[in-house]
């Protein structure tokens, strides 16, 4: 009886230490260790939103973010997989596990980072208010009884929301190269975006003659990941500041975008 009732009790204890074990496992089982072990790391990116991202004449992707994503990859001696997203799915997408990191012209927000992390700032990009030369726009009070385009879920919309007077109307795409098409066609004059997608539109129809009006913000554009990855966190603030200290951040930036990254971007370094 005592020899039965002393193999249960080493077995009672086995259980439970394999238990603790596993325990002590998941609780260390973090993004970094995912990607590490599958030897890739899958990034969304909006490839509707050139220069940061675009497909070229062969289809194939390119554009400072797709650039920026490769840099990491390589970095880390992973695969890149490239999951094509849009602006408004940049975060679903981290949250239902169908990317790992997002590099996709993501600024940095009070709103957005209640519900993700950032690493420091790899870029820059301006929220501005475009409309063709011949249009007399020099602030938001302009904008009253006019149509203005923005994209779904992006810090544009948001900062054009803010600023909106009465009897000003908004039409909202899901995407920026609906967008786009929306303002080559005529459907409004008035665009809400970044000055690189000005100069798309003003390629696609050169007669609307697109400018910046004024500039609503200067946002930070930072990797997004996951809540709570701090070792993954560390992987990339290591990457961003190592490749602004070496220029390489730089080259990819003044590449497609013909400027060199601000000021508040590359005070990373240190």
């Amino acid at each position: 009886m005592t020899s039965s009732l002393s193999f249960k009790r080493r077995g009672a204890l086995l259980s439970a230490l394999v238990l603790a074990l596993g325990f002590a496992g998941a609780a260390h089982a973090d993004q970094l260790d995912t990607i590490t072990a599958a030897k890739k790391i899958r990034v969304a990116i909006d490839l509707a939103v050139p220069p940061y991202g675009l497909k070229d004449e062969k289809l194939n992707a390119t554009g400072s973010d797709v650039e920026t994503a490769r840099l990491l990859a390589k970095s880390l001696g992973l695969e890149l997989e490239i999951v094509p997203t849009t602006g408004a799915n940049r975060i679903p997408f981290l949250q239902t596990d169908k990317a790992d990191i997002v590099i996709s012209s993501m600024s940095v927000t009070p709103e957005r980072e209640k519900v993700v992390d950032f690493s420091v700032p790899y870029a820059a990009i301006l929220a501005v208010l475009g409309a063709p030369k011949s249009m007399s726009i020099t602030g938001p009070a302009d904008l009253a009884g006019k149509k203005v385009i923005a994209t779904r879920g992006t810090t544009n919309d948001q900062e054009v929301t803010k600023i909106l007077p009465a009897g000003a109307q908004i039409v909202r795409f899901d995407d920026d190269a609906t967008s786009i098409t929306a303002v080559v066609s005529g459907q409004a004059d008035i665009f809400a975006t970044a000055p690189p997608l000005l100069k798309t539109i003003n390629e696609k129809n050169p007669a609307k003659q697109m400018e910046p009006k004024f500039t609503m913000k200067v946002n930070m554009l930072a990797i997004g990941m996951r809540k709570n990855e701090p070792r993954l966190k560390a992987k990339l603030d290591e990457f961003v500041k190592a490749q602004l200290k070496s220029g390489e951040l730089n080259t990819i930036y003044k590449k497609f975008h013909g400027a060199d990254l601000p000021a508040d971007v590359t005070r990373n370094v240190g």
